[in-house]
C-alpha cells in the first residue's frame, strides 16, 4: 500500500473516531468516578481461549502515562505466550496456582531452557526487563487469576516460538491485543 493511501486511510479513521468520542471508550479518565466496582469493568479474551483481561487503568484507555493495572484470569490448562517486554512488570496472584517459566538470558541470543517457579494465592514476583516469560494454570480444579503492573505502557511484547528462537526473529506484537482498539486515537493531551 503506498505511504499515501496509508496516510489518507489513518486520517479517515482519525476523523471518525473523533466524531464518536464521546461515546468511545479510549480517552483519559476525565468523565470516570474516582471509584469503579471491577464487577462491572469490560472483561475479553481477545480471541484466546482460557483468557479474561480486564485493564483497570491504561495507558490508552484511561490515559495513564507511568504503569498500567491489568487484572487478568487463565482457565485451567491455558497460558501466556513466551514472550518479553522492555518493561518492568508485577504480579500479585489472587487465586489459583501455576508455574512461572523465566529465562534470563536476554544478553544470549536466545531465551535458552527457562527455570521453573512454583506460583500460588497470594504469592508475588516481578518480571526483570526483556527477560523472557510464560505463564501457565497448571491447576486442574480452578483458575490463576492475578493483578498486573506494568511500567512504561502501552507494552511492546516480542513474541516466540519456543525458548531457543533467537531475540531478533521474535515476533512483535504492537499494539498488543487491549491496547489495538484505542491506539489509532490520537493523544488527548501532551504531558505538558
Amino acid at each position: 500500500m503506498s505511504r499515501r493511501l496509508v496516510l489518507v486511510a489513518l486520517l479517515v479513521t482519525a476523523l471518525y473516531l473523533s466524531s464518536i468520542a464521546d461515546g468511545y471508550p479510549c480517552s483519559s479518565t476525565e468523565g470516570l468516578p474516582l471509584v469503579r466496582n471491577i464487577s462491572e469493568l469490560t472483561q475479553n479474551s481477545y480471541g484466546r481461549p482460557g483468557l479474561s483481561h480486564m485493564t483497570i487503568a491504561g495507558s490508552l484507555l484511561h490515559g495513564m502515562k507511568e504503569v498500567e493495572v491489568w487484572l487478568q484470569t487463565f482457565a485451567s490448562g491455558s497460558h501466556t505466550p513466551i514472550h518479553r517486554h522492555s518493561c518492568e512488570e508485577v504480579f500479585v496472584v489472587i487465586k489459583g496456582s501455576g508455574t512461572l517459566y523465566l529465562a534470563s538470558n536476554s544478553y544470549s541470543k536466545y531465551p535458552g531452557n527457562p527455570q521453573e517457579f512454583p506460583i500460588f494465592s497470594n504469592s508475588t514476583f516481578h518480571i526483570p526487563v526483556n527477560d523472557a516469560h510464560q505463564i501457565w494454570n497448571t491447576n486442574k480444579e480452578e483458575d490463576l487469576q492475578f493483578l498486573v503492573i506494568v511500567s512504561r505502557p502501552p507494552v511492546k511484547v516480542f513474541i516466540y516460538d519456543d525458548w531457543h528462537m533467537p531475540h531478533t526473529a521474535a515476533k512483535l506484537k504492537f499494539p498488543y491485543y487491549w491496547d489495538e482498539e484505542c491506539y489509532l486515537m490520537p493523544p488527548t493531551k501532551d504531558e505538558l
